[in-house]
C-alpha cells in the first residue's frame, strides 16, 4: 500500500495549462513531491505497473525523453520511443488513424511537435490520455515542473514574482498562464516584435486578476525584473527557428540574464532556464554557475513533476 492516493483531476487530456485548475496543479504538486522524495530513499513506488507511455517525438529533446522515461520505469511502467521518422506518422498516415491505432496499444500518448493543432488531433481521436510534451505555442509540462520547482522553495508560491527574459515563446506563454491561474505575479520582458501571443496574455490577465495577481509584458527588462523573486529565461531561437538565429542574437543582445540584472532582483532570488543554455547569449556563465542558479534542480525536477501528471492521467 502507498502512503499516498493519486490526485485527482477532471480533464481527460493535458493540451494547454488552463485544462488544469489552481487546486489540481497543487495537489500535482504535493504528489510530485511525494514521489520526489520515494525515488530519493530508494523506495519502490510502482503505481503504473504493466503500463506504456508511448512519446512521439517531431521535435528531439534530451530532458522530454529521457524524464519521460525514466520516469515511466520507475513507476513500474514502459516509456516507448516514437520518432516521427520510424512511424507511419512519418510517411503521411492520418494523425486520426494514429491515434486509434496507438489507443490499442498503449496508456498514454506524450507527442513533442511543432503545431497544436496536432496535439488537439491526437486528443480527438485517441481514447487514451495525451500529454503535449511541447508545441509552439504551449509548454505546460515545463511550466509545471518550474513553478513546482518553486513551490519546494515555498509552498506558498502565490504573490511571488516571476520575471522571464527572452523570447515570448510557448515556455513564455505557459509561464504567462500557470502563474496567472496559481497566483503569480508574472512580468516578461521582451523586445517588442518578440511579445507573447496577446490572445495568451489576455487570458493571463483575467486569470491573475481572479486570484490577485498581476501581468506584465514590456520591452524594458529592469522593468520587468525588479524585485523579482525568480529570473527565467530561455533560448533566444528555439528549434526551427535557426534560419532567423543571427536576425534573433541581434534583437535580443540586450535580453539575458547577467550578474548586473539580478541587483535589480529581490535578495534571495533565484536564476531558472528551461535549458538547453546557450551560456554567453541569454545567459551568462557566472549566472548558472552561480549559488543564484536553481537550473538543475529544476530541470531533475521535470521527471517527478511528470510522474505525477501521467499518474493522475492514467488514473480514471
Amino acid at each position: 500500500m502507498f502512503l499516498k492516493s493519486i490526485p485527482s483531476i477532471k480533464t481527460v487530456d493535458l493540451l494547454v495549462d488552463t485544462d488544469l485548475s489552481r487546486e489540481e496543479v497543487y495537489s500535482l504538486f504535493e504528489f510530485a513531491a511525494y514521489l520526489k522524495n520515494m525515488q530519493k530513499t530508494g523506495k519502490k513506488h510502482h503505481y503504473l505497473p504493466g503500463k506504456t507511455l508511448g512519446m512521439i517525438f517531431e521535435k528531439s529533446s534530451t530532458r522530454t525523453r529521457v524524464s519521460f522515461e525514466a520516469g515511466m520505469y520507475q513507476l513500474g511502467g514502459s516509456g516507448l520511443f516514437l520518432s516521427s521518422a520510424d512511424i507511419q506518422l512519418g510517411r503521411g498516415e492520418p494523425l486520426s488513424d494514429t491515434a486509434r491505432v496507438l489507443s490499442g496499444y498503449l496508456d498514454c500518448i506524450m507527442v513533442r511537435t511543432f503545431g497544436q493543432d496536432k496535439v488537439e488531433t491526437l486528443a480527438e481521436y485517441a481514447s487514451i490520455p495525451v500529454i503535449n510534451g511541447l508545441t509552439d505555442s504551449y509548454h505546460p509540462c515545463q511550466a509545471l515542473t518550474d513553478y513546482f520547482t518553486m513551490y519546494e522553495d515555498d509552498k506558498n508560491i502565490a504573490g511571488k514574482k516571476l520575471c522571464f527574459i527572452g523570447d515570448g515563446n510557448n515556455v513564455a506563454n505557459s509561464l504567462l498562464l500557470t502563474g496567472a491561474n496559481l497566483g503569480v505575479n508574472v512580468a516578461v520582458a521582451c523586445p517588442k516584435n518578440y511579445f507573447p501571443d496577446p490572445k495568451v496574455v489576455k487570458t493571463a490577465e483575467k486569470l491573475a486578476s481572479r486570484n490577485g495577481s498581476t501581468v506584465l509584458v514590456t520591452s524594458d527588462i529592469e522593468e520587468a525584473a525588479e524585485k523579482s523573486d525568480y529570473l527565467y529565461t530561455d533560448v533566444w531561437a528555439s528549434m526551427g527557428q535557426e534560419k532567423d538565429a543571427a536576425k534573433r542574437k541581434k534583437a535580443f543582445a540586450k535580453y539575458k540574464i547577467s550578474m548586473k540584472l539580478i541587483e535589480k532582483c529581490a535578495p534571495k532570488a533565484s536564476v531558472m532556464h528551461c535549458l538547453p543554455a546557450h551560456r554567453g547569449e541569454e545567459i551568462d556563465e557566472d549566472v548558472i554557475e552561480s549559488q543564484k542558479s536553481i537550473v538543475f534542480r529544476e530541470a531533475e525536477n521535470r521527471m517527478h513533476l511528470q510522474k505525477a501528471l501521467i499518474c493522475a492521467l492514467m488514473n480514471k
